[in-house]
């Protein structure tokens, strides 16, 4: 009577999980998110740079699509909607802190829509940021170029496109449960309590 033959042993290498991600991915997303973020700043820039040019201080507005949308220069000292015009330079330490928060999160991005949505945040913060470290009347306090005028509500420019457009996708993103890694959080298990180890130990047979 013959047994059989024992399966022939494997390496230990062979059989070991490979625990330790590919960094590539993350280091595309860190490239096309400065992309991104560097092609809002200069469109940003050179519309501002075409509005001075093409328009007159506080004329009237021209209008593109009926009321709803005008074109018309101002120069905002606050921030959306004119609000604390007074503390234009508490606003620009309140955005070089949010352009160093979007910075270090770059660093650990692994999904392709938070690195959309940091691109377009990072690039509309630099872009009105510029403006209040080198325009007029002075650093730190100097006045954003708005030019789009939204049916007579409040005037804005390309920077405010990117920073709106951002939160939009960043609220969608967290709707979704999907973190700056690219994991979404109801994927996490719930850790495993006592009473769930008792339960598991009864079901085994003998």
């Amino acid at each position: 009577m013959s047994t059989p033959a024992e399966p022939p042993a494997v390496a230990d290498d062979e059989t070991a999980p490979t625990t330790t991600p590919p960094a590539s991915g993350s280091r595309v997303l860190v490239v096309w998110t400065a992309v991104l973020a560097a092609f809002v700043l200069a469109a940003d820039q050179l519309t501002k740079w075409w509005a001075e040019s093409a328009l007159e201080v506080n004329a009237p507005t021209i209008q593109v699509v009926g009321d709803l949308l005008g074109i018309r220069l101002i120069y905002n000292p606050g921030a959306a909607l004119s609000i604390a015009s007074g503390y234009t330079w508490i606003l620009t330490i309140v955005v070089t802190v949010v352009v160093v928060f979007i910075v270090r999160a770059i660093g650990r991005l692994g999904s392709r829509g938070w690195a959309v949505a940091l691109g377009l945040l990072l690039g509309g913060a630099l872009g009105n940021l510029v403006d209040r470290l080198a325009r007029e009347p002075g650093f730190a306090r100097g006045h954003v170029v708005d030019f789009i005028d939204y049916a007579g509500f409040f005037v804005g420019n390309v920077a405010d496109i990117a920073v709106v457009s951002a939160a939009v996708l960043i609220a969608l993103l967290s709707l979704r449960g999907i973190g700056l890694d690219g994991k979404r959080h109801t994927d996490e298990e719930p850790a495993a309590t006592p009473d769930d180890s008792a339960r598991d130990d009864q079901s085994d047979p003998a």
